[in-house]
């Protein structure tokens, strides 16, 4: 399972994103999982980094399943209309 950071703001977006974009597209089996669930500290850039990575999973012809995404977050997505494009589920 792939994890994002404790810190996820613009500040680490990019860095994040150069690590993560590999490792999604690499990832064995159709669902690629990545734990959201020990994000601390975040800003919108958190948001674009999943739908970077989502992007990315379905380049390849995979699905990235978010799993702990924490509640603020959630309500992140929801304002901005993108909350049914990042699923939160078990894999």
């Amino acid at each position: 399972m792939l994890q994002l950071p404790r810190e996820l703001t613009y500040r680490q977006a990019r860095n994040c994103l150069v690590q993560l974009q590999p490792l999604v597209a690499a990832f064995e089996g159709r669902q690629v999982p990545m734990d959201a669930s020990g994000i601390e500290v975040f800003d919108s850039a958190a948001l674009a980094v999943l739908l970077a990575c989502r992007r990315t999973a379905q380049a390849v012809d995979k699905q990235l399943v978010v799993v702990g995404l924490p509640q603020g977050l959630r309500s992140m997505a929801a304002l901005y209309g993108v909350d049914g494009l990042l699923q939160d589920a078990p894999v």
